[in-house]
């Protein structure tokens, strides 16, 4: 439904390409590849319907609106014969019926359709990819040969199974975590809170040359503690400082760089990661918490870059100081430091072992009551109802409700559980409805009050749709995977070519995530890198992280943390990387530059974003900027100093790279001293065994910031 208003896109080479590859996969469903199958006429029929309704209007735009309505009502029919005859779905999943492969057929090319029109054909095409060479396997040549699998079998498993079918590990993500964290985003939109976070970064910075690139980093971690969305932060963070980058002067190709680069950070940044941290969570069934604290590690290392070379840059171009407005101090970030509270109360129950389901709920509650609370957040029409007579009764039936909610199921005897989630959702919701909601029901002004609810959840589902449809395209590949036993394959492949090397094996890993994420959403990248490198990955870093004297069981953790969170660092980093960029088409679209230009600059901020993750995979001493590996393995002051050791080490190496890549450390540097800092860079990434071998790449970079420029004083202001 929601496809069908959007405008229809003209047809693009990628859109044949779908409509080519989609045709095996409708001649096999016509013609079985295996005997004995059979579909009935009017099976048939629905799965060609299905088939034209999700392929064909790519090609004739025209038609879409039309085809979208219709593909929404033919997608009910597979959904309630599923609900119907779950049970008996799930027993014959090997052998399916007709009419089960039929629906199946049906579900699965309109849930491509719906990728193809939300995110591109690439993705979809990616997945018919796979399908063609499960169906068709036998007849490649070489290594990557595979076994002939019937339609009846790809059919029924994708429909039916509940591990690696189409309903199954992968896409049980959506459900379990990111609706909640999506919700939470569409609300802290509609609630306006959004502005207040930019502001209370803009407050925290001051009034220097470097306040724009400051502001950005900062206010894009934190909007990535509430969002986890790359490109939508970016298009925010670059409208809110748009202004301050034009009156400082700065290079607008930079400026929408450093917007790209730190938009995607969202992805990165704790508590609320992408959806990818979900999956992770699944695959390797591990505490969320666990993700939570790998990622800050690498999240503060990926800021300190971009403010490095913001730094720098604005050294040497002696750009002029900007600020924010007088009002902006440091007491407004006081001020509104409460909207941080419901964050904060995510990391605690985290901590606590709280389920993230329940967190996020509890967290959305909390936002939606300070909102309303503070009189200069909550909306005009609430305001207005708190001025009425009508408040004076309001007040204390929403204290009195508060409490009754609060302490009614507990004088019912009922089980409350670990956490008290009844009493506080009755608590709340009690408040709400005498203190919000009675005024202004009162004065007329309900739908006023309650508007900004109601749109927060809206936007919050409609901004799941494509997450939830990329992660359901995912959950087809790996099915896929699963039945031809291609990951075996590819892990023998990556072995061959790296000839057992850590650091060859990482960089074809790589190089291919990157190539993968610059057509196909970073969850979707993550989820095919991790099925198809990351046990060969796994094996060569375990056995490289014996080495440190670790017993077989700790590397194999060390090494299966490392490799994943090096694969989810890669995908996201695909955000960002040109020539297709998210984020970089986000800043473009407000900077007025060009996208493909804007992904080059992007990349060049920053630089050290795409060194920062081999070096937490290439030894054991280089897991401890993931912190979890290192206290694992060696608890204590021992794992600490390792810690403590590289992030020292990596820290001085992102600013050798800075200075190297603007070509200024405390003077502008020649060609040639630009070249040796990142190569001294490069030597203070490595993770040394003997810590006294990073001292001397470090004190040779020191030389270079020990002459000052002449004349180094920046502009007077306008």
């Amino acid at each position: 439904m929601i496809t069908a208003q959007l405008p229809p896109a003209r047809p693009t080479l990628g859109t044949w390409v779908f409509a080519l590859l989609s045709l095996p996969f409708l001649y096999t469903f016509w013609v079985p590849n295996v005997p004995g199958v059979e579909i009935s006429p009017l099976g048939r029929a629905m799965g060609t319907l299905a088939w034209a309704l999700a392929v064909l209007p790519g090609l004739w735009p025209r038609v879409r609106r039309y085809a979208d309505l219709a593909a929404a009502l033919l997608a009910v029919l597979p959904w309630v014969y599923q609900v119907r005859y779950y049970e008996e779905l799930v027993n014959r999943a090997v052998i399916p019926t007709d009419w089960d492969m039929s629906m199946s057929f049906t579900v699965m090319i309109l849930v491509l359709g719906l990728v193809s029109r939300l995110l591109g054909p690439i993705m979809p095409s990616l997945v018919l990819v796979f399908l063609t060479y499960n169906m068709y396997g036998h007849l490649v040549p070489g290594p990557f040969q595979g076994a002939k699998n019937g339609i009846d079998l790809i059919l029924g498993k994708s429909y039916n199974e509940t591990e690696a079918g189409i309903y199954g590990l992968i896409t049980g993500v959506s459900a379990k975590y990111i609706v909640y964290f999506t919700i939470l985003s569409g609300l802290i939109g509609t609630l306006g809170l959004g502005k207040v976070v930019a502001n209370i970064a803009l407050s925290m910075v001051g009034r220097t040359p470097q306040t724009p690139g400051r502001v950005t980093g900062i206010a894009s971690v934190f909007m990535g503690m509430f969002s986890g969305s790359g490109a939508a932060d970016t298009q925010f963070v670059a409208a809110l400082t748009k202004p301050l980058y034009e009156r400082a002067n700065y290079d607008r190709m930079t400026a929408a760089g450093l917007v790209a680069t730190a938009g995607t950070i969202a992805l990165i940044t704790p508590p609320v990661l992408g959806s990818i941290a979900f999956v992770m969570v699944e695959i390797l069934q591990i505490s969320y918490l666990w993700v939570v604290i790998m990622a800050l590690g690498p999240m503060l290392l990926y800021l300190m870059g971009i403010l490095a070379y913001n730094e720098f840059y604005t050294r040497k171009a002696k750009l002029p100081p900007v600020g924010a407005e007088g009002h902006l101090g440091r007491n407004y970030a006081l001020r509104y430091s409460t909207i941080f509270l419901p964050i904060l109360l995510i990391v605690v129950m985290l901590f606590l072992g709280t389920e993230v389901a329940t967190a996020v709920y509890l967290a959305l509650l909390a936002f939606v009551l300070i909102a309303y609370l503070d009189p200069t957040l909550r909306p005009a029409a609430l305001q207005e109802a708190m001025q009425s007579p009508a408040y004076r009764v309001g007040l204390p039936l929403g204290i009195g409700l508060m409490l009754l909610g609060a302490f009614l199921p507990v004088l019912l005897g009922w089980n409350l559980g670990k956490i008290p989630v009844l009493p506080v959702t009755l608590a709340v919701v009690g408040l709400w409805v005498g203190t919000f909601f009675y005024p202004a029901a009162a004065s007329g002004q309900l739908r006023g009050v309650l508007r900004p609810i109601a749109q927060g959840l809206v936007e919050g589902f409609r901004q799941l749709i494509p997450i939830g449809s990329a992660i359901v395209a995912a959950n087809m590949i790996f099915g896929m995977m699963v039945i031809t036993g291609l990951p075996a394959k590819f892990s023998i492949f990556l072995g061959q070519v790296s000839g057992e090397s850590l650091l060859l094996a990482t960089l074809v890993t790589a190089v291919f995530s990157l190539i993968l994420g610059m057509g196909v959403p970073p969850t979707a990248t993550y989820v095919l890198t991790a099925s198809l490198t990351a046990p060969a990955i796994i094996k060569i870093a375990a056995a490289n992280f014996q080495g440190y004297g670790l017993e077989p069981q700790q590397a194999l953790l060390a090494a299966t943390l490392a490799t994943h969170m090096f694969l989810f660092y890669y995908a996201v980093l695909a955000d960002v990387t040109p020539p297709v960029a998210l984020s970089g088409y986000a800043a473009a679209s407000v900077f007025k530059t060009n996208p493909i230009l804007t992904g080059v600059y992007a990349a060049r901020v920053a630089l050290a974003k795409y060194i920062i993750g081999f070096f937490f995979l290439l030894s054991f001493t280089g897991t401890g900027l993931l912190i979890l590996p290192v206290l694992q393995s060696l608890p204590g002051l021992e794992g600490w100093l390792i810690i403590l050791e590289r992030f020292f080490f990596t820290g001085v190496a992102i600013l050798f790279l800075a200075a190297a890549t603007v070509g200024y450390t405390r003077r502008p540097l020649r060609r040639w001293e630009s070249w040796v800092m990142g190569l001294l860079a490069l030597a203070l990434f490595y993770p040394y065994p003997n810590l006294w071998m990073a001292f001397i790449p470090f004190g040779l970079g020191l030389l270079f910031f020990l002459r000052k420029e002449k004349d180094s004083a920046p502009q007077a202001a306008d």
